[in-house]
């Protein structure tokens, strides 16, 4: 018989771990190839990852609550034939091996004329394997408490002493070590400063504590991760939306009638933003270490409320190339299969740019936080009467016209003043535009 291990699928872009919901399948039982063997979460969706092996769930690696990032392993499973699967027996064996320790104290005793001497300058527990390695690579105790552990609490095993080594010959310098405090991954994978620890609130007899849901704590962490991987700019401009406010207002009801739908702003809203990103390239981009990726398809997410009061942002496919009929469907298939929790893990995925409707709660214009890895987000603000000056044939006149400002938080590492100015002006120009004589 063979073990072989189950890992935690890739669940999309930005995505990097996700909680174990629960198990499908007892240890002992018959799996079946791509039969679902555990209930995951993430901070966008709720899913069953299959099993691709046919066998028996040998071991459960991760129990119901626990945090497993992308590609560890979760489970094993012992199929048919012979045993070639070593990293998987490895892996236990390290893990009862660093059991079998009395305790760090005494493991840690200093090698005599062999080697560094590796005493632990802290509490940090390393095991028999990764110190043997560490000695071996005259790896001093100083040296090897600054390298990086993604172990539970922090350890360090097999693959990060090893990864450390590489590194190390490249002329790199070890991730210090920061106990207690865990590092924040960037969207193209690196690792960022840790965050300082939380400020200690006082609570007294009268007021309420309510624990953040899961997907709260997700969303709170991808959010403090994006404002620490890109350096936030935001641009505002104003558009005159008049035309396109008289011209919905003319045809809504017939499209309902027609179609059975809400015909809202936002299909409008998306074909302009996806011809200004036609316009400007590089706001379809992505930056992956020094290297900027230009994405070919415009696939736009599109951030919606959910009843709990969170957000997700699941994505239009190629949105420059739907009409605005094609844009109305699909927004409203995809915003009411979102409040329905119905999202599969492909439509949250592969998003390019992302725009938020701050408008539909009354808000005039905000400053949206950018979903990794992308470098730009627009939030539409609310649609209002002001008066305005516009220009007559009989000279300029003072006129109730129907406004909305435009919000562009771009990514400054990658994206300047100018380009991001001129995308957002020029999304506003389309909508000052509209072909008010189209047909839907």
């Amino acid at each position: 018989m063979a073990i072989k291990e189950l890992l935690m699928p890739n669940m999309g872009e930005s995505i990097f771990e996700a909680t174990l919901l629960g198990w499908l399948k007892k240890e002992g039982e018959e799996i079946e190839a791509d039969e679902s063997v555990l209930e995951v979460a993430t901070d966008k969706v709720d899913t069953e990852v299959p099993s691709p092996f046919e066998g028996k769930l040998h071991k459960m690696l991760a129990q119901e609550g626990d945090v497993v990032k992308v590609g560890d392993p979760i489970a094993l499973i012992e199929v048919e034939g012979e045993a070639e699967e070593e990293s998987a027996v490895d892996a236990q064996k390290e893990v009862s091996e660093e059991k079998s320790i009395p305790a760090p104290s005494e493991a840690a005793k200093p090698a005599v004329s062999e080697g560094p001497s590796l005493v632990s300058t802290g509490d940090r527990f390393y095991s028999p394997l990764v110190k043997s390695i560490a000695k071996e690579e005259g790896i001093s105790q100083q040296e090897l408490d600054a390298v990086s552990g993604s172990g539970k609490n922090g350890r360090v095993t097999k693959k990060d002493i090893l990864a450390y080594l590489e590194e190390r010959k490249q002329g790199k310098p070890a991730t210090q070590k920061m106990p207690a405090v865990s590092p924040v991954v960037s969207g193209n994978g690196a690792s960022k400063a840790a965050a300082p620890a939380p400020v200690s609130v006082p609570v007294s007899g009268s007021d309420e504590v309510i624990e953040m849901d899961r997907m709260r704590k997700m969303i709170a962490e991808r959010m403090v991760q994006s404002k620490q991987t890109a350096p936030h700019v935001t641009s505002f401009v104003e558009a005159d939306v008049t035309p396109i406010v008289n011209w919905r207002n003319k045809i809504k009801e017939d499209f309902k009638k027609k179609n059975g739908q809400n015909f809202t702003f936002m299909p409008i809203f998306l074909e302009a933003i996806a011809k200004a990103i036609r316009d400007f390239p590089m706001m379809n981009v992505q930056v992956d270490g020094t290297n900027i990726v230009v994405k070919k398809d415009i696939n736009v997410g599109m951030a919606v409320a959910l009843p709990s009061g969170n957000l997700i942002v699941p994505v239009i496919r190629n949105a420059d190339q739907l009409n605005l009929t094609g844009l109305a469907f699909r927004i409203n298939d995809i915003a009411v299969r979102a409040r329905q929790n119905q999202l599969t893990v492909d439509e949250l995925q592969g998003g390019t740019y992302t725009v938020s409707n701050i408008g539909s709660f009354g808000n005039l214009s905000g400053t949206p936080i950018i979903m990794q890895p992308q470098v730009g987000i627009l939030a539409l603000g609310a649609i209002v009467k002001k008066p305005a000056v516009i220009e007559t044939p009989d000279g300029d006149m003072i006129a109730i016209r129907h406004k909305m400002i435009l919000s562009h938080s771009y990514d400054h590492r990658v994206v300047d003043g100018a380009l991001g100015g001129m995308f957002v002006k020029r999304v506003a120009e389309y909508l000052e535009s509209f072909d008010t004589s189209q047909t839907v």
